[in-house]
């Protein structure tokens, strides 16, 4: 059990740089995610820490280890790939028994190894079928299991369920988490997909468009307190609401929210970035999850909810577990509603064209970083 360190690591692909100074740290022994749109450098960044790309400059350690230019087979570091690269002409047992073949392990060292695994990963009773007789979520479990029997350090996943339909990947999703658990093993898992990410992670790194790193932390941290109005759009939904600062002191700063005409009063100590960095502006951006507003047709203030707005529901989408709705503000403002649908109460549904009321706290509203 080791972490992962990337130091001021540079990549490019002629005269394409992917990454610049890029820093990372992972903590030994957790499920880190790492979570960015398609062509961020997400790939490119585990092929560096497997070794199967050269950094062009950076040093990449695992623990104490620098491994920078240690090739592939020599780092206790092993990959699963998207398409899981499994050999087609080997059975199940052979597949996992690879790596150790190779070795020249003892055979019954090497059975009994791969019968734990197998065991492991619940494919006791495929052990001896072919690839092509196998699900795409056992294929996966194959792939895993020739991943760890060696025990290595690390283990990269390249968006390992993105051939999986959807209830699939759910229940690898959870064995996978179950598996890094009982192994103790670092996991460092990239994907495009926020419902993942939020999912498995100990911790997640959000990388933008240009390969940078807009912000590190838990998966609570992520979601309920993002840093930047990218974060807050890619990981989840929100509303971006735009503000300007009137009062700002060391226990309470006031924002009057443009389109909404109201003064919002947050608490300095609850801002996870530095006001004075935007005093020359004034100019803020704010965030409101969309499943913190409550919709009521009635025009008064609900107890617990500072803020009251009002607006015309412009469209409505039905979820099963959720009912999503935009409601139009004014011309420049439409504000996303999410409802829970406790109840089966369709006698008083809210329709399309209907004026509603919605209700929201300042303790749910999140200052950005512009």
């Amino acid at each position: 059990m080791s972490d992962i360190r990337l130091v001021n690591v540079s990549k490019a692909f002629g005269a394409e740089s992917v990454l610049e100074n890029y820093n990372l740290s992972v903590p030994a022994g957790s499920f880190f995610v790492l979570l960015g749109p398609s062509g961020c450098g997400k790939t490119t960044i585990l092929r560096l820490i497997a070794g199967f790309e050269q950094v062009d400059a950076g040093q990449i350690f695992l623990g104490e280890q620098q491994i920078t230019n240690l090739p592939a087979n020599e780092r206790s570091i092993n990959t699963v790939f998207q398409n899981y690269a499994l050999f087609p002409h080997l059975n199940v047992f052979e597949n996992v028994a690879y790596s150790l073949r190779i070795k020249k392990i003892d055979n019954e060292l090497v059975r009994s190894k791969v019968l734990k695994i197998l065991h492991t990963v619940h494919l006791e009773k495929q052990i001896y079928k072919s690839i092509d007789q196998l699900s795409g979520g056992q294929q996966q479990r194959v792939a895993l299991a020739r991943a760890i029997i060696n025990e290595p350090d690390v283990l990269l996943l390249d968006e390992p369920l993105a051939a999986l339909d959807l209830k699939l990947r759910e229940r690898v999703l959870i064995e996978l988490i179950e598996l890094q658990q009982k192994l103790k093993t670092t996991f460092i898992y990239i994907t495009h997909d926020q419902d993942e990410a939020l999912a498995v992670a100990d911790y997640m790194a959000i990388m933008n468009h240009d390969g940078k790193i807009e912000q590190v932390g838990t998966p609570s941290e992520i979601y309920d307190r993002p840093k930047t109005a990218f974060v807050a759009k890619f990981v989840g939904t929100t509303n971006i609401l735009k503000g300007v600062l009137k009062v700002c002191d060391t226990a309470q700063v006031q924002i009057w929210l443009e389109g909404i005409d109201q003064i919002l009063i947050i608490d300095s100590c609850k801002i996870p970035v530095k006001l004075n960095d935007n005093l020359d502006q004034h100019k803020l951006l704010l965030s409101l999850r969309p499943e913190k507003i409550v919709l009521t047709r009635q025009n008064n203030k609900l107890n617990g909810y500072e803020h009251m707005s009002s607006g015309e529901v412009i469209s409505i989408i039905y979820h099963g577990k959720s009912t999503l709705y935009r409601v139009r503000i004014n011309e420049n403002l439409v504000i996303t509603v999410f409802d829970q649908n406790r109840t089966q109460d369709n006698a008083n549904q809210i329709e399309v064209g209907e004026n509603i009321y919605m209700h929201w706290r300042a303790i749910d509203v999140v200052l950005l970083e512009n």
